[in-house]
C-alpha cells in the first residue's frame, strides 16, 4: 500500500470540529468584545448544566485549572500533593507553582491509573492532596479510601483533562459530578471539547467557586460585567490573569452543541482499533472503559517500542508517546522514587492515530503499517 495515500493516518491527533464553530467565533468578533464577557459566562453555565452540577468557573487552561484548585484548596509550601508519574508534566508543574511538592505514586499496569491502594501507600503527614489522573478518559474510583481521606484533610483534584464527558462505572454521574471532590478539565486544541485553548474547573461549594473565580482574575472581587457598573473595584488577594476570553468560549460553545457526537465518534474509533488490533499476539491495548467512557487517547503497549516507532513515522504513521515518566526527568530530580509499573509503561506505550478525520481505511492502514514494523524488528506480531 502507498505510504502516501493515507495522509490522515500521518495525523496522531486533531480537533475534532463540527462545522459551527467558525459562525460561533464570527458573532464575537463582530461584537466587538474578546474577552471575558458574558459568552464565557455562557459557556460557564452550560458545562454546569452539562455535567448537572451548580457552578463551574471557566480559566485559560487546563493546567491554570489545576493551579487554581490547588490555591483554593489551600496547598502551599510543605505540603505533598500525591499525583501519578505518568501525566502530561504540566500536572507537576501546577504543583509546584503553589510551592508544594510532588510525591510521585505507581500506576495500574492495565489502564494506566492510579488504585485507591497505591494512593493509600502514598500518605504521609505531609500530604495535602491527591490529584489522580483520569488517563485516556478513564474515570478513576477513589470511594474505597474517601473517609480515610475526609478524615485526614485530604482535598482530592481530579486531573480530568482527558475525561469530558466520561462517567464513573460504579455511578450514573458524570466525571466532574461529584460534589466532593475539586474535578479540572482542560479544553485544549485536541481536547474534547475544545476551546482552541482553555480550561474549567468544578468547585465544590459556592464559597470555593467565589474564590476562584477571585484567582483567575488578579484577585479583583467583582466581575466584569460588576465593574462596568461602578468606578472602581477591589482587589481582595493574590490573582492570576486566568480568565478565559470570550473568543475560546464562543469556540466551546460550539463544541458543547455537539458534544454527543463527537463523543460518539470517539468511541466508535477506539472500538474499531480494539478489533483491527485482535490477534497481535505481542500488543497490548490499553482499555479506557469506552462503555463508560470518552476516549481521549488509544494506546498500546508493545515490546520493543522506540524502534517501532522509528518504523512507523518512516512509512508515515503519526504516532507519538504519551507521555515520558515525570519521575525520570531532569526537572523533577529531586522528587524520585522508584516507580516499576510506570517505568516499564514508559518504555512500552505507544499512542496511535487518533481523530476525527480517520476513517475504518485508514485504521487498517495504521494496524498494516505496525503489523509489518513488528516483524521488521523480529517481533512476532500475530498468531
Amino acid at each position: 500500500m502507498n505510504n502516501q495515500s493515507r495522509p490522515d493516518a500521518a495525523r496522531n491527533a486533531s480537533p475534532f470540529l463540527h462545522g459551527h464553530e467558525a459562525a460561533s467565533l464570527a458573532r464575537v468578533l463582530a461584537s466587538g468584545h474578546y474577552g471575558h464577557t458574558e459568552v464565557t459566562e455562557e459557556f460557564e453555565r452550560r458545562i454546569a448544566r452539562y455535567l448537572g452540577v451548580p457552578d463551574a468557573v471557566a480559566v485559560a487552561s487546563g493546567t491554570a485549572a489545576l493551579h487554581t484548585a490547588l490555591l483554593a484548596a489551600g496547598i502551599t509550601a510543605g505540603a505533598e500533593v500525591i499525583v501519578p508519574s505518568m501525566t502530561f508534566c504540566a500536572t507537576v508543574q501546577a504543583i509546584l507553582a503553589v510551592g508544594a511538592a510532588p510525591r510521585f505514586i505507581d500506576i495500574d499496569a492495565a489502564t494506566l491509573c492510579v488504585t485507591p491502594d497505591l494512593v493509600r501507600k502514598a500518605i504521609t503527614d505531609s500530604t495535602g492532596a491527591v490529584i489522580p489522573v483520569l488517563f485516556g478518559g478513564r474515570a478513576i474510583d477513589l470511594t474505597p479510601i474517601r473517609a480515610e481521606l475526609t478524615e485526614r484533610g485530604i482535598t482530592v483534584i481530579e486531573d480530568a483533562a482527558h475525561a469530558f464527558g466520561s462517567r464513573n462505572p460504579t455511578s450514573t454521574r458524570l466525571v466532574g459530578g461529584d460534589a466532593t471532590v475539586l474535578t479540572c478539565f482542560s479544553f485544549g486544541p485536541i481536547k474534547n471539547p475544545t476551546c482552541g485553548q482553555g480550561g474549567a474547573v468544578i468547585p465544590r461549594t459556592p464559597d470555593e467557586a467565589h474564590t476562584l473565580r477571585r484567582l483567575r482574575l488578579l484577585g479583583v472581587a467583582q466581575s466584569p460585567s460588576e465593574r462596568a457598573q461602578t468606578t472602581t473595584y477591589q482587589v481582595h488577594g493574590f490573582g492570576l490573569r486566568y480568565q478565559l476570553s470570550a473568543l475560546n468560549a464562543a469556540i466551546g460553545l460550539a463544541q458543547l452543541d455537539h458534544f454527543e457526537k463527537a463523543a460518539a465518534a470517539r468511541r466508535h474509533l477506539w472500538r474499531t482499533y480494539r478489533a483491527a488490533l485482535t490477534g497481535l499476539r505481542e500488543v497490548t491495548l490499553i482499555d479506557v472503559g469506552p462503555d463508560h467512557a470518552v476516549p481521549h487517547l488509544c494506546q498500546i503497549r508493545l515490546p520493543r517500542r522506540d524502534e517501532v516507532f522509528a518504523h512507523l513515522r518512516k512509512a508515515h504513521i503519526g504516532v507519538g508517546v504519551h507521555y515520558p515518566p515525570n519521575h525520570l526527568q531532569p526537572a523533577f530530580a529531586t522528587w524520585r522514587r522508584p516507580l516499576p509499573a510506570t517505568e516499564q509503561a514508559g518504555e512500552q506505550i505507544l499512542s496511535l492515530p487518533f481523530h476525527q478525520h480517520l476513517t475504518e481505511a485508514d485504521i487498517a492502514h495504521v494496524v498494516h503499517a505496525l503489523r509489518a514494523a513488528l516483524d521488521a524488528t523480529g517481533t512476532t506480531p500475530h498468531t
